[in-house]
């Protein structure tokens, strides 16, 4: 079952001489749990491709549907509903609250929405998962990177979103950190049976994923897939 199917479409920035084409014409279909990296130089699209599919912004043509549902034919506020209940964003630049601690932090998205109940066992498992637990009452400045980034990992999956987006996630991270963080993603994605997409410029990481959809000047260019067969893992 595909969670997400995108069909010819396109990004237009500005007008006339200063128009930009970010997106020319793509079609995906990802299905459900799967784990996938998009990759491409700067300034390729990789970045408006995730912000399209998260709702963030709206394709200049083409179709997105996310669960079955054309995003694009929803209103402002069916989209920030359908959004905080189905997607999760993880940025590299964190994005967490300065004036809330860890637990407000990652409460934030269940106390948006009215229509949720906070299960405050649910939070206290994934920061424990997380292995932020103890510093639940700490504020994000007096906080690695690192810890800072499984607090918006927690936050991010809160709401158990079936569609996890991921911009360059480990982009600020130390080596080790960066392990143990995609270590994390990928567990969430086994266990609750979830899609991730994430992008990123590190080619090692790209190739610990599901599928790599190589992406330059608007376009996707190919998509891997790994399989297991004789003698190891490959690429198709």
């Amino acid at each position: 079952m595909n969670i997400l199917d995108l069909r010819q479409v396109e990004k237009v920035y500005g007008e006339k001489e200063n128009q930009v084409r970010a997106l020319r014409g793509v079609s995906l279909q990802v299905g459900e749990g799967e784990f996938i990296a998009i990759v491409g130089t700067s300034g390729s699209g990789k970045s408006t491709l995730l912000n399209l599919i998260g709702g963030l912004d709206s394709p200049t043509g083409g179709s997105i549907s996310v669960k079955g549902r054309e995003i694009s034919s929803l209103s402002r506020k069916e989209l920030t509903i359908f959004r905080r209940r189905n997607i999760g964003f993880v940025f590299q630049n964190y994005s967490l609250m300065p004036v809330l601690n860890v637990y407000d932090n990652v409460a934030l998205p269940v106390t948006f929405d009215r229509g949720k109940h906070l299960n405050r066992r649910y939070i206290e498992e994934l920061l424990r998962e997380l292995g932020i637990w103890d510093k639940r009452k700490k504020y994000p400045h007096e906080l690695s990177g690192g810890q800072q980034q499984r607090v918006a990992i927690a936050r991010a999956l809160v709401n158990k979103p079936a569609l996890l987006l991921c911009d360059e996630p480990t982009g600020n991270l130390d080596s080790a950190t960066t392990v143990e963080v995609m270590g994390l993603l990928k567990a969430s994605c086994r266990k609750y049976s979830q899609t991730i997409l994430m992008v990123t410029h590190n080619e090692a990481i790209a190739q610990t994923c599901d599928r790599i959809i190589h992406i330059e000047d608007g376009q996707i260019v190919s998509g891997r897939r790994r399989f297991h067969g004789e003698g190891g893992e490959g690429i198709c």
